[in-house]
């Protein structure tokens, strides 16, 4: 195959989104590819299995006028994401043909990489493949760098997460479980509710749509208060929680969904509980841990192997369904870690 042009079919930007994004937002299309790398190059040429859906991607389909944390997706253009790719071309001394790998790639078959160094190479293929687009990918680390370094967790410490069984959301109440804390989540139905008691260990888990009073319900499952709120969701779920937090109490602010499609963001009205509760709440950006990645992937991979940690994945199988599976994100869809399988080897 290497160095002939093959057909490589596509996921790109039809048009920029305001408001709620639509699958018809995108497009598959089919072009094709060449299976070489560029003579004298150190690029690669990689064969996607795998690509991740995350509700970051939501913010690169819309037109900033100030740039934002990571650029923009561009109309016409293929989209990208991380994902899990075999080396079918290599002009690079440290990725040879056939290694798997996992990194930024296209949503597309194949892909030419011109910086193979931000690819991390996937050193226990003896796990399921599609676990380094979540528990092993880029979603982990998150889980991992959030709650231990940002949310700094002690034994008996009470937990809240939001979007609880999503691809982070499931990992940090296993590893609140695994600290000795007490930790409750909220997800969007009954079946994720019960998936985060008896799937994921959580002591506590509810539907917030069945909940008219977010902050009573809060208060009924932390009477003495929150320690961390791992943060996914914002606006009323935030609102709720501020009043609900301990002294002294951590955010760590990883996401907020609840915020991607609208036009304009909600404001929260009690922020001075940040000040008379003493809370730090604190941003973070997984790639400020990459450092950190081989340390985490031996934690992980342990933990996998002993049972300790579960993890559920919903997969889409085609390029085709990619669309639908991103936007699916957004309306809570999807049951776990949502990803694409491209091709399985």
């Amino acid at each position: 195959m290497a160095g002939q042009e093959v057909a490589n079919k596509r996921v790109v930007l039809k048009r920029y989104v305001t408001g709620f994004p639509g699958a018809d937002d995108m497009e598959v299309v089919t072009g094709t590819a060449r299976v070489a790398v560029p003579p004298g190059s150190t690029a690669m040429v990689l064969k996607n299995l795998y690509v991740s859906c995350d509700p970051y991607m939501r913010g690169r389909m819309t037109k900033h006028e100030r740039p934002s944390y990571v650029p923009d997706f561009v109309v016409g253009e293929v989209l990208e994401n991380f994902g899990v790719c075999k080396v079918i071309a290599s002009g690079h001394q440290d990725f040879k043909v056939g290694d798997l790998v996992w990194g930024m790639t296209g949503w597309e078959e194949y892909t030419l990489i011109h910086n193979p160094e931000s690819f991390f190479k996937i050193k226990h293929p003896e796990l399921p493949l599609s676990y380094y687009t979540g528990v092993l990918g880029m979603p982990g680390l998150t889980a991992w760098a959030g709650f231990f370094d940002v949310g700094k967790p002690k034994k008996g410490d009470y937990v809240f997460v939001s979007a609880a069984s999503g691809a982070v959301g499931q990992l940090v109440g296993q590893f609140a479980k695994l600290t000795g804390c007490y930790v409750v989540g909220s997800a969007g139905s009954d079946e994720k509710v019960n998936l985060l008691k008896t799937k994921f260990g959580f002591d506590e888990a509810f539907n917030y749509k069945k909940e008219q009073d977010l902050d009573a319900a809060l208060r009924r499952y932390f009477p003495e208060g929150i320690d961390i709120y791992f943060e996914n969701v914002g606006g009323s779920t935030l609102e709720a929680v501020l009043p609900n937090m301990r002294i002294h109490g951590r955010i760590p602010t990883c996401g907020m969904i609840s915020q991607y499609n609208l036009e304009e963001p909600e404001g929260v009205h009690n922020l001075f509980e940040i000040i008379t509760k003493r809370l730090r709440m604190e941003g973070f950006m997984v790639f400020d841990y990459y450092g950190q990645y081989h340390k985490f992937e031996q934690e992980m991979v342990g933990y996998l192997k002993a049972g300790k940690i579960a993890y559920v994945e919903d997969i889409a199988e085609g390029l085709e369904k990619a669309p639908e599976a991103l936007i699916g994100l957004f309306t809570g869809r999807n049951v776990g870690k949502q990803l694409v399988a491209i091709a399985r080897e």
